[in-house]
């Protein structure tokens, strides 16, 4: 049986299994999260240790940091909040309407599909997956072809955890993933880039199958004018370096006021070699996944100094990495703006700065780009906090450090625009996954007769009140 063929045959089982169960109660839902903990704790060492293979190095303690603990946390959020969220919620009838009484019941939507990118390929299928369980469905994850031994490990292991008729795991090439976006899911997530997910999007719309797309784009770090310099320079280095770069709210270009470039390179230089004072056999800094993302990455770098830019790269012991597919902070400036490396989301560890006089055009250059997956603001000024807030629009916002906005779980996650469309995370993650299904209910006794045909005079006098 071919791959598409096994993966139609699953989808259907899975669809028959949820038309035909299509409830799961509060002890059900909280056993599943229990044993999807269990594993993961039960496997963190495989894992890491997969992720790392499949990355030629992945640091063990960002698998942890970044993947195992925020997965674990969003497990424990659900399994603690669960009962509330799956409570029918009362609403308010019309003073005309009385005595019936309104709620809306969240049900499970069915079977969920979950594509899933290589960049962090634990947290970013069991983020929607924990979200997916919480309301009761059921889920099929497609993992990324980068990432072949960890897609393998997950499908054993969820697949142990859960059952398969809860949820399947599907490894394969690109072909597999566009036939798994043509499956008639009741939801699709998808996490990648923004050209994909308009594809991914088509592909959903034959079937009418709702979406959510959690894209990336160009996340700016905006320096104001009273940023302490070092302190801002550490949480951007730390968010660019985190994953090598590797991440979709990772800062993608800073904006610094003039005059203040140069000390801003100085003090992410000397914070990236405290953080990293060596690359190619520091256990904590990550490779990059692939021969084709390396020289991606190191083509645009020289696309920018062929095009006049300058370029700094971060290589305290200046040792040989090429080999180690690993790259160093590399700090580039006076860019053109139609060079590559302004125009794409860079996805590696290179770090564009563009100069502005004042805030105003600061947020217009923000502004007059893609809305953007995160900002960051690094100020302590509350008449600055407030100005950028209210006059951007990000997909999240964080002030004075980067990227942890994404492991809040009582925050919702999700882009807007060309960042993606969408939120997913704690409660906002259960109602992505859940039908808000309005019930009325009509009591034995009513009013209701006084508006059923034929219509007489007192209809006409009722009516006349109504809409008066």
């Amino acid at each position: 049986m071919s791959e598409v063929a096994v993966l139609e045959a699953a989808f259907a089982a899975m669809r028959e299994a949820s038309r035909h169960d299509p409830w799961s109660d509060l002890a059900a839902r909280r056993q599943r999260l229990a044993r999807l903990a269990a594993m993961l704790v039960a496997q963190q060492d495989a894992i890491a240790d997969a992720i790392s293979a499949d990355f030629g190095h992945r640091s063990p303690v960002e698998t942890r940091l970044a993947e195992l603990f925020p997965s674990l946390a969003g497990i424990r959020h659900a399994q603690r909040h669960l009962k509330r969220w799956m409570r029918p919620q009362r609403r308010a009838v019309s003073v005309w309407f009385a005595p019936a009484s309104n709620q809306v019941l969240p049900q499970p939507l069915g079977v969920v599909g979950i594509v899933v990118p290589w960049n962090y390929p634990l947290f970013l299928a069991l983020g929607p997956l924990v979200s997916a369980l919480a309301a009761g469905n059921r889920a099929m994850i497609k993992m990324s072809e980068f990432t072949p031994r960890t897609g393998a490990l997950l499908a054993e292991l969820l697949e142990q955890a859960l059952g398969r008729d809860v949820v399947r795991v599907f490894n394969g090439p690109v072909e597999l993933a566009q036939q798994f976006c043509r499956l008639p899911f009741d939801h699709l997530l998808f996490t990648g880039s923004t050209p994909v997910g308009r594809d991914v999007m088509r592909a959903a719309a034959d079937n009418l199958t709702p979406v959510t797309l959690e894209l990336g784009g160009k996340s700016p770090a905006l320096v104001a004018p009273d940023a302490d310099l070092a302190r801002a320079a550490t949480v951007i280095a730390a968010g660019k370096l985190m994953n090598a770069g590797q991440t979709c709210v990772a800062p993608d270009y800073v904006l610094v006021p003039r005059g203040r470039r140069q000390a801003l390179i100085d003090a992410l230089a000397e914070a990236a070699t405290r953080l990293y004072p060596s690359l190619a056999d520091n256990a904590d800094y990550t490779a990059i996944i692939s021969p084709r993302h390396y020289e991606r990455l190191s083509g645009w770098i020289e696309g920018a100094r062929a095009a006049g830019a300058e370029v700094r790269a971060i290589n305290p012991r200046g040792e040989s990495l090429a080999e180690r597919r690993k790259l160093p902070l590399t700090l580039v400036w006076q860019c053109p703006d139609d060079a590559t490396l302004m125009r794409e989301e860079i996805f590696g560890p290179v770090l564009p700065l563009v100069e502005y006089d004042n805030l105003d055009q600061a947020i217009d250059y923000i502004n007059r780009r893609p809305r953007p997956l995160a900002l960051y603001l690094l100020s302590d000024d509350k008449r600055t906090q407030t100005a950028v807030l209210k006059r951007t629009v990000s997909g999240g916002v964080v002030v004075n450090e980067t990227m942890l906005h994404v492991i809040q779980d009582d925050l919702p996650f999700g882009g807007v625009g060309p960042s993606g469309m969408g939120h997913y995370h704690g409660y906002e993650g259960f109602l992505t996954f859940s039908k808000l299904k309005p019930v009325y209910r009509q009591p034995r006794l009513n009013t209701r007769w006084m508006l059923l045909p034929p219509y007489g005079g007192l209809a006409r006098r009722l009516l006349k009140w109504m809409v008066r």
